[in-house]
């Protein structure tokens, strides 16, 4: 899976978890934020928001979050190019969001904490959960 860890604003290659868990805590940084974009995902997986719904609880669940309220999953999209699921989810260390576009059968989610998690772990997750060929990751530190 192709990643990549931003540092003082430059990119650099994929650290590990343990890497990536170290340095937020060595830099007392405010949060870790994650996005990963997936490709061809499996259509059935990303239109049930049932099947989003449990991805929301299985994803805290595998990181360690616990989850604030129940999740938002939306169908919305002024066109067909942008149409699909959006789904919030507060976690009492900050959110998880993301958007699943129908017309190319991607999604798109952030993972926001100020508590550590791993990474490449959640990433992988994502991949399989939503059947995705094709996945890349990114992980920024909030100072």
């Amino acid at each position: 899976m192709a990643s990549k860890v931003m540092i003082n604003n430059v990119m650099t290659e994929m650290m590990s978890d343990a890497e990536i868990i170290a340095e937020f805590k060595q830099r007392g940084s405010w949060g870790l934020y994650m996005n990963v974009d997936l490709k061809d995902c499996d259509p059935a997986s990303i239109r049930d928001p049932e099947m989003i719904r449990r991805f929301i609880i299985e994803l805290c669940d595998l990181i360690d979050m616990k989850r604030f309220g129940e999740p938002q999953i939306i169908h919305f999209g002024p066109n067909e190019r942008v149409a699909g699921f959006s789904m919030t989810q507060l976690i009492e260390t900050s959110l998880v969001s993301g958007h699943f576009a129908n017309e190319t059968n991607a999604a798109y989610l952030d993972v926001f904490s100020c508590k550590e998690y791993e990474p490449s772990r959640a990433a992988e997750f994502c991949k399989s959960f939503f059947g995705a060929q094709s996945a890349k990751y990114q992980v920024l530190f909030r100072d």
